[in-house]
């Protein structure tokens, strides 16, 4: 496998990382507090989810091609001599159902409950679900992490 794939791969995979952490830590609090910057009655919680969630369907389609790439890579790796590694093939398969999980379960249902209105964004069923949603890309954040310091740790003990 040639090299070149290898630090696309690891650069990607830094990139979804630092992606899913500026969403989460950065531009969330500041669309769901706009008041602390515009004043008061700016947006209502309704319209910051709807913003929040423009970010997040953006952020979907970065983590949906490195989830592919990120099982591809690994899949090819494994069949070579030169860079299988076990563990990095098992974050891999870890990551793909992840993704599938917050791209095609959870980011769906957020979107349907938001056409319905704010109310069906305030019910039982949808704060669950959205904390679900919440623990997934968390778990996702940490597998993703794990995988790129593993390939990183490998790259170092082959040099």
């Amino acid at each position: 496998m040639n090299r070149s794939f290898l630090i696309v791969y690891i650069t990607l995979l830094g990139i979804t990382i630092g992606a899913e952490l500026a969403a989460g830590a950065f531009v969330a609090p500041v669309i769901f507090h706009p008041e602390s910057y515009l004043g008061n009655d700016v947006l209502t919680h309704f319209q910051s989810g709807i913003l929040m969630t423009q970010v997040f369907l953006k952020t979907n389609m970065l983590l949906g091609a490195i989830a592919l790439y990120s099982i591809f890579f690994e899949v090819i790796a494994w069949s070579t001599k030169t860079k299988k590694d076990i563990l990095c093939l098992v974050f891999s398969l870890v990551i793909v159902p992840l993704t599938a999980l917050f791209l095609f379960y959870y980011t769906p249902f957020i979107v349907d409950a938001q056409i319905l209105g704010s109310a069906a964004t305030t019910s039982d069923i949808f704060n669950k679900m959205h904390k679900e949603s919440e623990m997934v890309m968390k778990l996702l954040m940490v597998v993703q992490i794990s995988l790129l310091l593993r390939r990183v740790w490998l790259i170092e003990q082959k040099a």
